[in-house]
């Protein structure tokens, strides 16, 4: 699975690397990470997706191609394109599996490695925005991702949580990793934030409301704002319909406009 390529950053045509955490398992960091991605594309940006859950990959099946294999190339690994414009490329350990049951039982070493090699060894060419979709805590899998990249300067972390406390408590953690580790928080988005009916457009909180934001107030960050549950973009999944197709008519889609909006300020911000 090591292989190892000529030294040549393949980072360098990335502009801004962004990372999305949180303390929580469950909480949605790859509906979000997936979500951001077709925002950041349907305003005309490249986006590559780089999915460091080891154990628990979801970005292929997000995007209809868990059967497609990885090719290597002079450079390296090439990625994965998830529509024919290749405006959003994908990395997932998923795409090196022999079989999609196969498990990853590994010890930290041997993901250590293979997270290294996820971040110097994919060509991924000209990007806008490169977003690391993390596994939940504050282990292994995150200080190898977040040495691996600073050498690159990521923009910085935006923060996952839903409304309940037991949610909004982990990600805390997941805050202190952040100050710690020196990785600027770009915001906190609270996810599953209320429940849109699909025939009155009623919205419900099914959960409780407002700890994200709460959160983001009382540890001084930016609250990026609620995006609600879709059972209708849930289901277009479920049935392998296209999600690319599908995310612009899903009442998460404004939420997450706003939000891709916020991260273009601040990576302009960042530039100039």
């Amino acid at each position: 699975l090591l292989l190892f390529f000529p030294e040549r950053s393949n980072l360098a045509g990335v502009r801004h690397i962004l990372l999305v955490l949180s303390g929580k398992g469950g909480v949605g960091k790859s509906t979000i990470s997936t979500e951001l991605a077709l925002s950041l594309r349907h305003s005309g940006k490249k986006v590559g997706i780089l999915d460091v859950d080891l154990c628990g990959p979801s970005i292929p099946r997000m995007f209809r191609v868990q059967d497609n294999d990885v090719h290597q190339c002079d450079s390296g690994w090439v990625p994965v394109f998830a529509d024919q414009d290749k405006s959003i490329s994908l990395m997932s350990i998923g795409f090196l599996l022999e079989k999609p049951d196969d498990a990853v039982v590994w010890r930290g070493p041997k993901k250590n490695a293979l997270i290294k090699q996820f971040v110097a060894d994919v060509a991924w060419g000209d990007l806008d925005f490169l977003i690391v979709d993390t596994p939940p805590g504050t282990s292994d899998e995150h200080i190898s991702t977040v040495e691996a990249l600073r050498p690159y300067k990521p923009l910085g972390a935006i923060l996952v949580t839903t409304p309940q406390a037991v949610s909004v408590g982990d990600v805390r953690r997941e805050l202190t990793f952040c100050k710690k580790t020196g990785l600027r928080v770009l915001g906190i988005v609270e996810n599953m934030s209320g429940f849109v009916c699909p025939h009155c457009s009623e919205c419900t909180n099914i959960f409780s409301k407002g700890g994200g934001e709460e959160l983001a107030k009382h540890a001084g960050v930016p609250f990026l704002g609620s995006v609600p549950l879709d059972p209708q973009l849930s289901q277009s999944l479920e049935e392998g319909r296209d999600f690319i197709q599908e995310f612009p008519k899903s009442s998460a889609f404004p939420a997450l406009t706003h939000i891709a909006q916020q991260i273009l300020d601040g990576a302009l911000q960042q530039s100039s």
